[in-house]
């Protein structure tokens, strides 16, 4: 029986060894699950605000919390890390020529950045504590992170759904372990969003039906990384250079003027040709060169045929006629959905001539 004293001292050795290797934010929380974020869930789910997002509703049940998925959890370690932006992502950009790739997928892909470190702190606590049993999560199981986020005082889940942290902004990677060992849970955060209505404001598609509530079917970043299809017609013109993500409504939040570039884990830093990429070469990128440039990118598992059609919508806001060399081949692409959107663009680039 691990006595308090030694508890509360591998809390303390825990959250060093956490920040030493790379997470700015770190703590604890009970591993059971919180009925209010269950009714959440199924409400959300209930309003089909996941779109084509299957997988949420497939496995509901195991997403709704710690217990749920996992009986044997007794303890949560909320990790984050952050990926603090050099420049302000809602400063203009040269109109026609440049293309706007969200921020977290402009460097490295985060899963394998968090996944490793994770894993790192996992085996430095079975070696603190041998016999101990532990899971280790970086979305990409049904593991709500966020709430998880709040509940370990990394944070608060603002008005945008996202966690937003008084040192970090909302520019943090969430990442959680669960684990057989009882620890002391930290104090949840306390939601200091007030009155402010930044993120809300600042959605281009009007996302948010309520605050604290996404409807995922209107979000700029679901119709261009999630949604498999033509992008419906209502939501291209608001997406403007946009192809890959947006990050209007995290880039509004006040409480980002907290974060601090140099927090952000070395690994995690843009690649220079991905901060306003050009619209005319990535447009001729066919799937061997798109495989090539977006290796080890998170841009890589939407494909080449989905990223083209987000390129194209661009291309096809952008007013820039001498697009329509990289465009117009395409209206012949075997791939329907791309060839839809370059009709659609290259009407767009021709109705004004």
């Amino acid at each position: 029986m691990v006595n308090r004293q030694d508890t509360v001292s591998l809390e303390d050795e825990l959250k060093a060894k956490a920040r030493e290797l790379g997470f700015v934010a770190v703590g604890i929380a009970p591993a059971s699950d919180n009925p209010v974020q269950v009714a959440r869930l199924h409400e959300w789910l209930g309003e089909g605000f996941h779109g084509s997002m299957g997988w949420m509703e497939d496995r509901a049940e195991v997403r709704q919390g710690p217990q749920s998925m996992w009986p044997a959890a007794r303890s949560v370690i909320a990790l984050g890390m952050s990926y603090a932006p050099d420049v302000d992502p809602l400063a203009p950009e040269e109109a026609g020529r440049e293309a706007k790739i969200s921020v977290y997928a402009q460097g490295r892909d985060y899963h394998d950045v968090l996944k490793k470190a994770a894993k790192a702190l996992a085996r430095w606590l079975v070696e603190k504590r041998p016999g101990t049993e532990l899971k280790v999560f970086v979305d990409t199981a049904p593991v709500m992170e966020k709430p998880l986020g709040e509940a370990a005082g990394l944070g608060w889940q603002g008005k945008h759904t996202n966690v937003v942290s008084r040192e970090h902004g909302n520019w943090l990677f969430l990442g959680a372990i669960y684990t057989t060992l009882e620890l002391s849970p930290d104090a949840p955060h306390a939601d200091r969003c007030g009155s402010c209505r930044a993120c809300q404001v600042a959605c281009p598609t009007d996302a948010f039906p309520e605050p604290y509530r996404l409807d995922a079917r209107k979000c700029i970043s679901y119709l261009t990384i999630e949604h498999h299809g033509p992008i419906p017609l209502e939501f291209r013109e608001a997406i403007g250079n946009r192809i890959y993500g947006c990050d209007d409504c995290l880039a509004a939040c006040p409480w980002n003027k907290f974060a601090e570039v140099a927090a952000r884990h070395a690994k995690l830093a843009p690649r220079e040709d991905l901060i306003a990429p050009d619209l005319a070469g990535l447009l001729a990128l066919d799937d061997a060169a798109f495989r090539a440039k977006f290796s080890g990118s998170p841009i890589k598992r939407v494909g080449r045929n989905r990223f083209v059609r987000n390129c194209l919508i661009a291309a096809g806001n952008s007013g820039n006629r001498a697009l329509l060399v990289q465009v117009d081949p395409l209206q012949d692409d075997p791939d329907p959905v791309v060839a839809e959107a370059a009709q659609w663009a290259a009407a767009q680039l021709t109705s004004s001539l």
